[in-house]
């Protein structure tokens, strides 16, 4: 299969799609009744429903089972009620009725600034890079206190998970002291989300200078934490021409990653200069299948085509590449496929972009069939065109393998966690179901996001985050913009 082809294509005729049934509300399973089954370790049947596994190995289902028990995916089936190899867990186990719904992978976010969600929106329309670095970076991110990390680091989680994200790469550029970076990891172990949290210090303002030495304690004290849910990465910029060679990504960076036996994600690669430093990383040989691009835009072909040997994955930011015009603004699809990387997808920053991955498949999704359509226009050529499929796969299973997780989480498949959505294809936004890749794809927002489970736990249960008190979360983050605002008032 080449790198452009989708995950899968067929030409035979669909079978009529279910007549699903609508789910009565009293026939629905409690949030109570779920955590007592999960705290008995029962097994919990999710049946019923259509089920997209993003597993090659696993076909689609338009009305099927998943199994969990624990914190795993036990099995995915047509009907595991009749499997001897689970009939009997099927019998003892709580049933969550799915018709009407889909049973997806969670959404995974390969790369987000979550510290920043305070100022959301707050520069819509922000020109270019250089603003934003200026307004957020130098102006506003040396007033953040440590209370302030874990306020926006926390809004950021929870609102990944109310949308669906189960996994999310927080790239947290604002480690002034011992104390901020905790507080970001804690708000992912407060969140109950599958956190990744990659560690970098700021661009400018005074800080401890404690990175990137502090990683190895972050390493020690948060790798693994709550239950194996969070992970620790370093992060770096690409080149040093926005903050310094301090944060730019070299020897001395790739061997603090390499004796920590840690991961790197990498910000800022894009343009004639981080193509070079591709380059200069490929001959030093510190190139190599840990680290994670970001961007890619405007890189050459030389750099893509060191980047496809040595292996490495990449997180594009689709609506941050064309939004904010990262050099060529195309997010960088095609290129990766060709060089056979198949990326994974980022919010990037919320000063300025949505929040959720819907935008994200949507935009990629458009963005590539037009790039294709109009590089072939009025000729006899043909390129080829990403699918649904295509943009759900590095929503999911690619975003997973991006931050280092593939083996973990991304796709329905027996022995992973299970990290899971169910969402609704019977509201009327969605009504009628004829194809739930293409629902998911181009139909569904958060609305419709009945179920969250991560490592199977309820994070959003009957369309309400579990253990949440907005009210609460609204005063705290509205506390935490107005101080941070008030102190670069006063500068």
């Amino acid at each position: 299969m080449s790198s452009t082809t989708p995950v899968t294509r067929s030409t035979a005729p669909k079978p009529p799609p279910p007549a699903y049934p609508r789910r009565k509300k009293d026939q629905m399973t409690s949030l109570k009744d779920f955590a007592a089954a999960r705290d008995a370790k029962r097994p919990i049947l999710l049946t019923g429903g259509a089920v997209v596994t993003m597993d090659s190995s696993i076909p689609d289902l338009p009305e099927g089972d998943v199994l969990i028990e624990g914190d795993q995916i036990l099995a995915v089936g047509a009907n595991l009620r009749t499997d001897p190899r689970h009939s009997a867990k099927v019998a003892e186990a709580i049933v969550i009725d799915t018709r009407g719904a889909i049973v997806s992978p969670g959404f995974v976010d390969t790369h987000r600034h979550a510290w920043e969600t305070q100022l959301r929106r707050s520069i819509p329309d922000v020109n270019d890079l250089g603003e934003y670095v200026m307004s957020t970076l130098a102006a506003i991110a040396p007033s953040y206190t440590p209370d302030d990390m874990h306020v926006g680091t926390r809004l950021a989680a929870l609102t990944a998970l109310d949308s669906g994200i189960t996994t999310m790469l927080d790239f947290s550029h604002n480690s002034r002291t011992t104390a901020h970076s905790d507080a970001a990891a804690q708000a992912l172990i407060d969140t109950g989300i599958r956190g990744v949290h990659a560690s970098m210090g700021p661009h400018f303002g005074d800080w401890d200078r404690q990175w990137p030495a502090d990683v190895d304690r972050m390493v020690s004290k948060f790798q693994g934490a709550n239950d194996g849910l969070i992970t620790v990465r370093l992060a770096a910029l690409s080149t040093d021409e926005i903050a310094g060679p301090v944060l730019a990504y070299g020897h001395h960076l790739a061997s603090v990653a390499r004796d920590l036996g840690i991961a790197t994600s990498i910000d800022a690669v894009f343009g004639e200069s981080s193509s070079a430093a591709i380059l200069e990383w490929a001959r030093e040989g510190i190139l190599d299948s840990t680290l994670t691009l970001i961007h890619s835009t405007g890189l050459t072909a030389d750099a893509w085509s060191a980047m496809g040997d040595a292996g490495v994955t990449v997180s594009l930011a689709p609506t941050s590449d064309a939004q904010i015009g990262l050099e060529t603004a195309i997010p960088a699809v095609d290129e990766a496929l060709a060089v056979g990387i198949r990326p994974g997808l980022s919010i990037d920053v919320e000063v300025a972009l949505a929040s959720d991955m819907f935008t994200q498949m949507r935009a990629l999704h458009a963005i590539q069939r037009m790039r294709a359509t109009s590089t072939m226009y009025g000729t006899s050529e043909m390129l080829p065109r990403i699918t649904t499929r295509d943009v759900l796969d590095f929503a999911t299973l690619q975003g997973a393998v991006t931050n280092g997780l593939g083996d973990v989480t991304g796709s329905l498949t027996p022995g992973k966690a299970a990290d899971l959505l169910i969402v609704r294809a019977d509201d009327v936004n969605n009504m009628p179901l004829n194809d739930a890749v293409g629902t998911l794809v181009l139909g569904a927002d958060a609305r419709n996001i009945e179920t969250v489970l991560v490592a199977g736990r309820a994070r959003k249960w009957e369309g309400r985050l579990v253990d949440v008190d907005i009210d609460a979360l609204r005063d705290s983050v509205v506390a935490s913009r107005d101080g941070i605002n008030a102190r670069v008032d006063a500068l």
